[in-house]
């Protein structure tokens, strides 16, 4: 029997025994609920029990009996290549924060409240939120890492779902307390992938195959696929400053000056022999008695005097310190041969350096082919046993292009309809993205569409986006950036965004968690931040339980309950983006019209039918637009429907006179129009 069935079955069980006293917020509601509720205020109490299954006998009164949910989607749907990401509404998802709620209304957030019910993110309440999804035509939902983290150098309240400690093991805290001990992690999870195949949904998940957490579980077997520094080094560790360089990647011409640099030779020297090589008999007897440890790297600190090395970026000179909660993974079992002509090769220990991390560009000559081996069927373990259906690499730049290849090409081989996103933040570079085998790309809109004075949301829009082999997402925040919300225009710039991103050529529309409620705290303060700190306390009244804390690494719940949201301006667009899809599907079928320095417009045009979105970026004055149809449609005579108005359904000022379409937008307004 599908675990999605099983489960609904045991919440069957429980119903008599449960209260309507679990609180959840207006937006989680599905329409076509039947079961009891109480209304308070915006928040409704349920049946938890009987709130879950009424979703669950939703999807399967939907379903066919006849499929397999638990395998990708495009195995159900018989769909043999990835181009399905092109036109897809992606929505990325935190599943610690993204489904977390009070739903103990008499306290504040805590994990697990008094009554027993789990309050921060789990499986069992990301499959609670399929019915939201769905009222954006969401097709794809985006997961941030679910692999077992660690809380070891923790940077906040709780362990980075980017610290694995276990690459395939799922996160134990996604658990629901609900299920009591009747059903795994693992199950839990697999049962959202069943609903969300039900609702027509791919799961995608984000995957980390350059770094793990410093205690990951792979060092009780394999310490020699890690870096190690003397114990003593541990609270200074930073990485070093090269003097005479900028910021800058590490390339052939400057590898002489970074070696010869004085921070840099020191740095070399704060590396030691991993603990099985220093004493290989020591170690036997250690694994004998701290293989079921689960704080065995601390006693490998007291023991071999040496600690996991922290990880940081490839960037020479980059401002950001130590990434202290991660360390790299030792893909090479020799130093980068570029470097050998400035270390003493036979005495240097293994060690991590910005050549070192960028592998792609500096290999070394002995493959550590056993690890190689492990990464590239990381990915295939997830889709044979969850039947996943794509996958983000984070830093796939930064790995040899074989190992790179082999992990893209093992997916493949599995689903040849597996998609899989570069972290590839430069927009030059999606030729080789492409040529690497990669589907689509994350890009930077989210970079580009705040800075309107500066020209970059136009161009952006008119030469950047249309000319890109590769889709991109399409957003104005990351997980990693901050919120959209937060940026010049603030309510009116998420909004105008919004529509732009539904309609951009070569563009994946990605819904980042809480852009719809105008959430303003960042997730992560990795990307476009001056001052990372400053960033953190800045958005949130002092007064509010989140304030200075940040998903990545605190506990955080959604501002759910707002009254400001743009929840019904993105489930029309869903619907809108949904109606137009097949003209999207071909970037030939787009126009850019420009105005003036703060107009412009989309237009989409196949010979039958079109879109137009006028967009005004001036966020003070209206605009006035003259748009020539004909010039684009050779027609002069059309039927012309307003779809999108202030951001709501309904009519506009507008009229049509020999082809053209002469309409005043609003400041900040991007309007949507339909032509036939």
């Amino acid at each position: 029997m599908p675990i999605l069935s099983e489960i609904n079955r045991y919440l069957k069980s429980k119903i008599s025994l449960g209260k309507d006293d679990y609180a959840i917020p207006k937006r989680w509601m599905p329409p076509n609920y039947t079961g009891k509720v109480k209304l308070s205020g915006r928040k409704f109490f349920v049946n938890p029990y009987e709130f879950i299954s009424n979703i669950i006998d939703n999807l399967l009164k939907n379903a066919s009996e006849e499929l397999d949910y638990s395998k990708p989607l495009s195995f159900i749907k018989n769909v043999k290549n990835p181009d399905w990401i092109r036109t897809s509404i992606v929505y990325s998802a935190h599943v610690r924060a993204t489904a977390a709620y009070v739903h103990d209304q008499t306290t504040l957030f805590v994990p697990i409240d008094e009554k027993g019910y789990t309050e921060s993110g789990t499986f069992l309440k990301m499959l609670m939120l399929i019915p939201y999804f769905s009222s954006y035509n969401v097709d794809s939902i985006y997961l941030l890492p679910i692999t077992q983290s660690s809380n070891k150098f923790k940077k906040g309240e709780v362990g980075s779902p980017y610290a694995v400690k276990n690459f395939f093991s799922v996160e134990k805290d996604y658990h629901d307390t609900l299920l009591e001990s009747e059903f795994t992690p693992d199950q839990e999870f697999a049962a959202f992938v069943e609903a969300a195949h039900m609702a027509g949904m791919r799961v995608l998940l984000d995957f980390v195959p350059r770094t793990g957490a410093r205690d990951n579980d792979l060092i009780l077997e394999h310490p020699d696929w890690f870096y190690w520094i003397d114990i003593d080094e541990m609270n200074d560790f930073a990485p070093p400053k090269v003097d005479g360089l900028g910021f800058v990647q590490p390339s052939k011409e400057n590898l002489k000056i970074v070696y010869n640099d004085e921070q840099v030779k020191n740095h070399l020297k704060k590396f030691r022999w991993d603990p099985k090589t220093q004493n290989p008999q020591k170690w036997e007897n250690f694994i004998d008695k701290n293989k079921n440890n689960p704080d065995f790297l601390d006693e490998i600190a007291k023991e071999f005097k040496v600690i996991t090395v922290p990880g940081f970026s490839d960037w020479i000179n980059d401002p950001q310190p130590a990434w202290e909660d991660v360390t790299f993974l030792r893909l090479y079992l020799s130093h980068p041969e570029e470097a050998l002509k400035y270390i003493d090769g036979a005495n240097q220990p293994p060690y991590v350096l910005f050549d070192v991390v960028k592998s792609s560009l500096f290999p070394g000559k002995e493959k550590n082919t056993e690890l190689w081996n492990l990464i590239a069927n990381i990915i295939p373990f997830y889709q044979k046993n969850f039947g996943i259906d794509g996958a983000r690499l984070d830093m796939g730049h930064a790995l040899p292009d074989e190992l790179e290849h082999e992990i893209i090409k093992r997916a493949k081989d599995y689903d040849p309809a597996f998609v899989i996103i570069a972290e590839e933040l430069s927009m030059d570079n999606h030729i080789k993205a492409k040529k690497n085998g990669y589907d689509g790309i994350l890009g930077n809109s989210w970079w580009a569409e705040p800075r309107i004075k500066e020209g970059w949301f136009k161009k952006f829009i008119s030469e950047v986006a249309p000319k890109i082999s590769l889709p991109t997402f399409a957003t104005a925040e990351t997980p990693d950036t901050p919120r959209a919300v937060t940026r010049e225009g603030k309510e009116t710039f998420s909004k105008l965004t919004a529509v732009v991103n539904t309609f951009m050529p070569n563009g994946i529309t990605f819904i980042n968690s809480g852009y719809e409620l105008f959430e303003p705290q960042p997730m992560n303060t990795g990307l476009d931040v001056e001052d990372p700190v400053e960033e953190r306390f800045k958005n949130l009244p002092s007064t509010d339980q989140f304030y200075g804390k940040l998903a990545f690494f605190d506990w955080y719940v959604l501002h759910w309950d707002t009254d400001h949201h743009m929840v019904k301006l993105l489930s029309l667009l869903g619907t809108l983006k949904e109606e137009v899809k097949d003209l999207l599907k071909n970037p030939d079928n787009y126009h850019f019209i420009d105005f003036s320095e703060d107009a412009s417009a989309l237009f989409w045009w196949n010979g039958e039918k079109g879109v137009v979105i006028p967009i005004n970026t001036n966020f003070q004055n209206p605009y006035f637009f003259d748009i020539d149809l004909g010039y684009y449609t050779w027609k002069s005579n059309h039927n012309i429907q307003t779809k999108l108005e202030n951001y709501r359904r309904g009519e506009s000022s507008w009229n049509v006179q020999d082809a053209h379409l002469k309409v005043t937008i609003n400041p900040g307004e991007a309007r949507v129009f339909f032509i036939y």
